[in-house]
């Protein structure tokens, strides 16, 4: 549900392995993958191309109606309408799950849908490359919390089996925060219009992003939230990492991950397209949660006045260079 850029190729992979797959989303994508079909690339394999022929694809909920597994992969201003949707079309017993950004997502789901939901991170980037590509840009895994019921436990199966790497945990709260600090860096790339690589590789791009983050986890600390070690490295230390000189923050980086020339945030992505961004529910999630508790969190409503102040321009990306954009949030 959502064939966008991770829908496009979680369910491009699937497909690759035969599973048996439909893929909802907007017209736009409909009318590239019938005239392209669906490929998926990497970094370490080569592309594969999924005929249109064998693409099931509709833009209403109710092509879920048979499904046993859903993956909700929409922006999460769509969640509620989403839910609701699903509420109305899916079988009992059909599990759904948030491979969705932010925190909340789950909850909304469940709302409308019960205990049959199951919380999701997807820790890899995909740029949508037009032609019904889909390009993983940055290594990661999905990351989900552990559920039993068999219809998941096969979903679980065919995405191990479609060459995706599968982590399971019994509490997913604290890996879901340091997603979200580690996301702040979305609003940076949007702002610059900078590839995620230069975000780590240009010592102006840290600066902010460590201040952010930094800003983040004061925030985190504050309210009690425990967080969980990203790619290894604790989360109140990135920040840290990130001021060191730039040829040891890449030797660090590039053991952690590996990051394609391609890739940027999917908020950059956003604002290319004209359509609103995620930036409520990854720095302004930072923003509320310093309000409840008494707290402030300058920087990050800074990044999403200016974010909305893109979004009202329609004009993409302001690419405000590494020393406009520090000028601006420290003004």
């Amino acid at each position: 549900m959502g064939a966008g850029s991770i829908g496009g190729y979680v369910a491009g992979a699937l497909l690759a392995k035969h599973s048996d797959v439909v893929l909802v989303g907007r017209a736009r994508v409909g009318a590239e993958l019938a005239a392209h079909g669906l490929t998926v690339r990497d970094f370490d394999r080569p592309a594969t191309t999924v005929p249109a022929a064998q693409v099931r694809f509709a833009t209403e909920a109710a092509a879920l109606a048979d499904r046993d597994v859903v993956l909700v992969c929409v922006k999460s201003a769509q969640t509620a309408e989403v839910a609701a949707a699903l509420a109305q079309v899916l079988r009992r017993g059909a599990i759904v799950a948030s491979f969705q950004n932010g925190v909340r997502n789950a909850a909304v789901l469940r709302a409308a849908l019960g205990d049959r939901v199951v919380a999701g991170i997807v820790e890899f980037n995909v740029v949508s490359r037009g032609e019904g590509v889909f390009h993983r840009a940055i290594s990661g895994a999905l990351k989900l919390a552990r559920t039993d019921a068999p219809p998941w436990r096969e979903a679980v199966a065919a995405l191990r089996g479609a060459g995706l790497e599968v982590r399971e945990y019994d509490d997913l709260g604290p890996e879901q925060w340091s997603k979200l600090v580690i996301n702040l860096n979305n609003a940076v790339s949007a702002l610059s219009g900078a590839p995620s690589r230069d975000l780590l590789r240009v010592a102006g791009y840290r600066r902010i992003v460590a201040a952010v983050i930094e800003e983040a986890v004061a925030v985190l600390r504050n309210a009690r939230i425990p967080t969980a070690r990203l790619r290894g490295i604790p989360v109140r230390i990135m920040p840290r990492v990130l001021r060191l000189p730039d040829p040891i923050v890449r030797v660090i980086t590039r053991a952690q991950m590996r990051v394609d020339p391609e890739a940027r945030s999917s908020m950059w992505e956003d604002l290319t397209r004209g359509r609103p961004t995620e930036v409520d529910y990854l720095n302004g999630e930072i923003v509320r949660l310093a309000e409840a508790h008494s707290a402030i969190a300058p920087l990050n409503r800074r990044i999403c006045a200016l974010v909305h102040e893109a979004e009202r321009a329609a004009a993409g990306s302001p690419n405000l260079s590494a020393d406009a954009l520090w000028t601006r949030l420290n003004a």
